[in-house]
């Protein structure tokens, strides 16, 4: 029997309708992320601890989606507490982020790059759910989109520590700094014309140097969903507003095309980078195909 046509579990059968995914997604769970859940239980035998394990992928790339999945195979199929957390649940505050905008750029009351996360809370909140500190019931931040502001406290997760393996994933996720020279030159037209002078991606570059790395010492394990290029990253986020569009109607909340073009270029100058530069520092990497397939699965 294939990994396509394996029997598909009770918890496994649940956790796709809850997340209203076809059952051919159980087929390349099994064939692709059941290996990984298997590493990732072998390194926490070996290891005795709780792993950090960071997943970086591009807008798009399924992270989300495959990190829930493996959070169910490890609880079910290898009997480990396991918790999956998005940076993007960790942007500073609506506040926070005017008054960067305020008092160094305008772009940063955008929140995506980095230097609009709150990397000290997620360092605590990791540290207090591998059971650090003696904390047994953790408080885990959410961030809501619609309000674009982070949830009031009564509305956070509550997660019993420790945790044994958390997944951290993020579109960001494992970037390091570029050099200063690369910095110079524009990457697009948002780039040219409102931040002519750099301001906005040094600081962005400083917070990857100052926030980000230290993070990254924490982290036991890589994982990479690779988009082919940036291109296919923008239309895959262009895709996703025209669903959104013919769902949801007319007059609804959604980017019209010159509004997702705008927005995809906050993410450009990164998203290349990692594309890029990612592969080297990663353990793992699925590579997609211009229709998010995996065509190429490596360090499994």
């Amino acid at each position: 029997m294939t990994a396509t046509d394996r029997p598909v579990a009770g918890w496994e059968r649940a956790w796709l309708e809850a997340e209203r995914l076809p059952l051919a997604y159980a087929g390349l769970a099994g064939r692709y992320f059941a290996p990984l859940a298997r590493q990732l239980a072998a390194l926490h035998r070996e290891r005795g601890r709780p792993l950090l394990i960071g997943v970086n992928g591009s807008q798009g790339s399924g992270k989300s989606t495959c990190c829930g999945w493996l959070v169910q195979a490890l609880r079910e199929e290898h009997g480990l507490s396991a918790l999956a957390l998005s940076l993007d649940d960790f942007y500073l505050t609506r506040a926070e982020r005017a008054s960067l905008a305020a008092t160094v750029h305008p772009l940063l009351a955008t929140r995506g790059v980095p230097g609009t996360h709150d990397i000290d809370l997620l360092r605590a909140t990791v540290s207090h759910l591998v059971g650090q500190g003696g904390t047994t019931v953790v408080h885990v931040p959410r961030f809501d989109k619609a309000s674009d502001d982070r949830a009031p406290a009564a509305r956070w997760d509550r997660v019993e520590a420790p945790v044994a393996v958390i997944l951290l994933e993020g579109w960001c996720l494992g970037a390091r700094p570029q050099a200063a020279e690369a910095l110079a030159e524009p990457v697009n037209a948002l780039e040219a014309t409102e931040d002519a002078g750099g301001r906005w991606r040094r600081y962005v570059n400083d917070a990857l140097r100052d926030a980000f790395l230290p993070l990254y010492a924490g982290v036991d394990r890589w994982v990479m969903l690779r988009a082919p290029s940036f291109d296919c990253v923008y239309r895959w986020r262009l895709e996703q507003e025209h669903k959104l569009r013919a769902r949801a109607g007319a007059g609804a909340a959604v980017m019209s095309d010159e509004e997702v073009a705008r927005f995809v270029q906050y993410f450009e100058r990164l998203t290349r980078h990692c594309l890029a530069e990612l592969p080297d520092h990663m353990d793992v990497i699925y590579s997609l195909d211009n229709d998010r397939q995996i065509v190429k699965v490596e360090g499994l």
